[in-house]
């Protein structure tokens, strides 16, 4: 009761500029009888919608986007666009409502992978950003209270600190002996817009809703000014991708796979999933084997492949260090997953077992360069103020490992 009372309350927040926004307390409450209708029925169908994307809810999504991101192929910056907002946000809504708002091609760039190649980018239109936060937070209110526990990516309340500290408690706490470390080739450029909807209906059906969707699937990209057609995927950086992702695998992924460890495992499983990046523990190897070889058959299904080359069953638990030694072998195979390397260790103090975790090399080096860059650049500033950022830096560092 209480929690329903702080969260009908207005609340604010400080902007870069200094400023405080209120959120309205319609907006709220709004959200809020959708996520409770959500709550009381998980197999309600909502087929009105549309109404909910109002002015204010234009507003606090223009609001909640980074002020300092690119533009897209509008060439329409955050700061630009909020000249004059109070007039733009009524012809946005006016046009998004009776059918007349257009959605642009996203913006193509790429930006550097730790093993040296490119991963592509997709910057929407300013507009299209604030549209597709707006129907994020609609379907946040649905799809909260519908995601299992073990999704942590791009959810609020959760993040990559989450998700670590989940594979660290369920590989010391739980029975895992093996770890497929999981990789599924270019997810985002291959997510399949049929299946997709057909996901979505399940509880979305509002059929305007559904069409804002499809007009940014379909809007294509442009790269260079030479614009390209998009039959399937969802550009990597776009505002409504991550949701969009989350729903994709939510059905394609974590329905099967909890539903697999309840019913065909015959010993324990975990899995921690952050978007696309998974990886999945056994008790017995028999398991990974038998899941390795249905997953694979799985994602085919739902037009995604699993990367072979990067996918991986290792023996990583608290019997590795001795297996491997009793074998010959040297230490247990690590595993990568969000940015960081995972080692079977024991703890100094009383040898128990435990997982160490140590920044993937590329990324470390990567990040000193471009702190070296940063305190370069700084090196006019006030001593106290390069102190007080780089402390920030290594602490974060310090956090995570």
């Amino acid at each position: 009761m209480e929690n329903t009372k702080r969260a009908r309350k207005e609340k604010s927040r400080i902007r870069p500029s200094g400023e405080t926004y209120v959120e309205p307390k319609d907006l709220l409450s709004g959200l809020e009888r959708v996520r409770e209708a959500a709550r009381r029925d998980s197999q309600i169908q909502f087929t009105s919608l549309f109404h909910h994307i109002t002015v204010d809810l234009l507003r606090e999504s223009y609001q909640r986007l980074n002020p300092k991101a690119a533009p897209g192929v509008d060439d329409v910056t955050w700061a630009e666009y909020g000249n004059g907002l109070e007039s733009r946000l009524p012809d946005l809504h006016d046009r998004v409502h009776n059918g007349h708002y257009r959605a642009k091609p996203s913006k193509r760039t790429y930006v550097p992978k730790d093993d040296g190649k490119q991963r592509p980018i997709g910057i929407a239109a300013l507009e299209d950003k604030i549209v597709q936060h707006a129907v994020v937070q609609l379907l946040m209110q649905i799809y909260e209270e519908e995601f299992l526990g073990f999704s942590y990516g791009f959810r609020p309340g959760r993040s990559v600190h989450n998700a670590l500290d989940a594979i660290w408690v369920g590989m010391t706490r739980r029975k895992v002996n093996w770890i497929l470390d999981a990789d599924v080739r270019n997810f985002f450029g291959e997510l399949d817009h049929k299946w997709l909807l057909k996901f979505l209906e399940h509880r979305v059906g509002d059929p305007r809703i559904l069409r804002l969707i499809k007009k940014w699937l379909r809007a294509g990209i442009s790269e260079e000014g030479e614009w390209s057609r998009t039959v399937v995927g969802t550009p990597q950086g776009a505002v409504i991708s991550p949701m969009l992702a989350n729903i994709y695998l939510h059905y394609v992924l974590d329905l099967w796979v909890d539903q697999w460890r309840k019913k065909c495992a015959k010993g324990e499983v975990i899995i921690v999933r952050y978007a696309d990046d998974f990886v999945i523990g056994f008790q017995y190897r028999e398991d990974a084997e038998r899941l390795q070889k249905e997953l694979e058959e799985r994602m085919q299904q739902f037009g995604l492949e699993m990367n072979s080359e990067k996918t991986r069953l290792i023996e990583f638990g608290r019997f590795a260090i001795e297996n491997c030694a009793k074998r010959g072998e040297g230490k247990p195979e690590t595993f990568d997953f969000l940015g960081f390397t995972h080692i079977c260790a024991k703890t100094w103090k009383d040898g128990y077992f435990t997982v160490k975790r140590k920044s993937i090399s590329k990324r470390l080096r990567r990040k000193v360069k471009e702190v070296g860059e940063k305190l370069n650049k700084m090196r006019h500033a006030p001593v106290p103020d390069q102190g007080k950022w780089l402390r920030s830096v290594i602490q974060g560092f310090f956090n995570l490992n």
